[in-house]
């Protein structure tokens, strides 16, 4: 069962372990397909990787709580070109369900958080109309499968994106995201949250508070390695408790930490937004309780080793 600690730990999408064995016996959420292969092979195939997907998800489950990992992002990936077709017409579509809820309950007796991170491409501040309409089909998808395994419509589940791009009038697009922002179904906007930004160009801490939540409501996900890059006129501390008051009573506040390759490695010829393999250095929880995504290269060898070294709850 899930311990009273301040800090609970996860890792996102891919377990190295699992992913590393041969091909035959892999263990993974990600199987998907080139356009070309869809193309040709169309939504049996997408229904024959998505089952294997979510029986995957279950396996993973279970060795995370095997290890008391209690926080797991999910892939994008477990539903292959979903966007494409309704998820009712997959051919497997009733063993699909039956396993994904499957995972779901087991999720929801051990107390396991299942979120997702959306990818980049999710633009929802974009002024084109054909850019918001893709970033909405494939945030449905997100919530619908969220729906399907049975995951609370509430920012527990999260669905995490960033604002998308500045398109050199920040109050412009900021304004595009929360209108945009109300168009989406109710499967997202219950559990969309948004993250501050590694570049000055973007969006920090502050700017994410001022324009989306005072305004939407939406949760910020604080993200240390972010902040240490683009701070925005706040301490690490202030803009940590900003995000934290975002969130809704009773719900505990999600961060991102990782830490800069080029630091690991002594080369700075690597772009400090990269992450680095491993994380080593304790952050600084300010007394806070957290679930701390560990956004590290390594995965969940990477959280392991990093509980070992520093968690002392």
């Amino acid at each position: 069962m899930l311990k009273e600690r301040n800090r609970v730990y996860g890792y996102a999408c891919i377990n190295m372990g699992f992913s590393s064995r041969p091909k035959s016996k892999r263990i993974t959420t990600n199987r998907t397909m080139i356009r070309r292969t869809f193309d040709e092979k169309g939504i049996m195939y997408a229904s024959e990787l998505a089952l294997q997907n979510v029986k995957d998800l279950n396996t993973i489950l279970d060795w995370n709580l095997e290890n008391d990992i209690f926080f797991y992002r999910l892939s994008s990936n477990i539903l292959p070109w979903a966007s494409e077709y309704k998820l009712t017409d997959m051919p497997l579509y009733g063993q699909i369900k039956y396993f994904a809820r499957k995972a779901g309950e087991f999720a929801e007796k051990y107390h396991i958080r299942l979120t997702s991170h959306p990818g980049p491409f999710n633009k929802l501040a974009s002024p084109k109309e054909r850019v918001f309409e893709l970033t909405k089909k494939d945030l449905t998808v997100h919530g619908e499968l969220f729906d399907m395994i049975g995951l609370p419509r509430s920012p527990y589940a999260k669905l995490n994106i960033h604002v998308g791009a500045a398109y050199n009038n920040k109050p412009f697009a900021l304004d595009n995201f929360c209108r945009n922002f109300e168009r989406l179904p109710d499967s997202v906007k219950t559990r969309l949250t948004v993250e501050n930004d590694d570049k000055a160009s973007l969006y920090s801490t502050k700017e994410l508070y001022d324009n989306i939540y005072r305004r939407i409501g939406i949760p910020i996900v604080f993200d240390y390695h972010h902040h240490r890059l683009h701070p925005g006129g706040l301490t690490e501390k202030e803009a940590l408790e900003l995000a934290i008051s975002t969130w809704p009573k009773g719900i505990t506040p999600v961060v991102h930490y990782a830490e800069s390759r080029c630091e690991e490695y002594n080369n700075y010829k690597i772009k400090p937004q990269a992450h680095s393999d491993r994380i080593v250095h304790q952050f600084n929880d300010y007394g806070h309780k957290l679930h701390v995504m560990i956004e590290a290269k390594h995965k969940e060898i990477a959280l392991i080793e990093y509980r070992k070294l520093h968690d002392k709850d």
